[in-house]
């Protein structure tokens, strides 16, 4: 499973053209669910995700979480980030999870976040999104469970 988190102040998605998800201050997470990732990888990611400390303290050091400091999170499903570029200039996406495992896996994370206690709103799974964001920092992070698999 691949996360981009994007620190920000505030972020929406529109879903096939109607409003879906929104936050404030927090975090907008674009998730990629893989081939073999399990329910395990996402409640790896959404623990790692709510505890991660990129909001700054008193002393302008990244030190406080999206819980710390009571933001939101805005959590949109993006098959791209399976992604495999190795041949030609055409991606191949044959690494990403079908979508009946991939969408489950991705209710299964925000509902992680949730029981974390991070408030979490969505996309639309499958739908076609535009997302508008205003960028924190910016402050980027990438993360796959692979990292913690070995």
């Amino acid at each position: 499973m691949i996360a981009v988190v994007q620190r920000v102040k505030a972020a929406s998605v529109t879903a096939d053209g109607a409003p879906a998800g929104k936050c404030g201050h927090g975090l907008l997470v674009l998730l990629g669910v893989l081939g073999g990732d399990e329910a395990r990888d996402a409640e790896i990611l959404a623990e790692k995700i709510a505890k991660l400390r990129i909001f700054t303290d008193e002393n302008d050091k990244m030190n406080r979480s999206v819980l710390d400091i009571g933001g939101g999170v805005l959590a949109v499903s993006n098959f791209t980030l399976g992604a495999d570029i190795k041949k030609g200039n055409r991606p191949s996406f044959t690494g990403a999870a079908a979508p009946e495992i991939a969408a489950p896996l991705y209710t299964h994370f925000c509902e992680e976040l949730r029981r974390c206690g991070v408030s979490t709103e969505t996309g639309v799974f499958g739908a076609d999104m535009q997302i508008d964001m205003t960028a924190d920092g910016p402050v980027t992070i990438v993360m796959n469970t692979e990292i913690w698999k070995k």
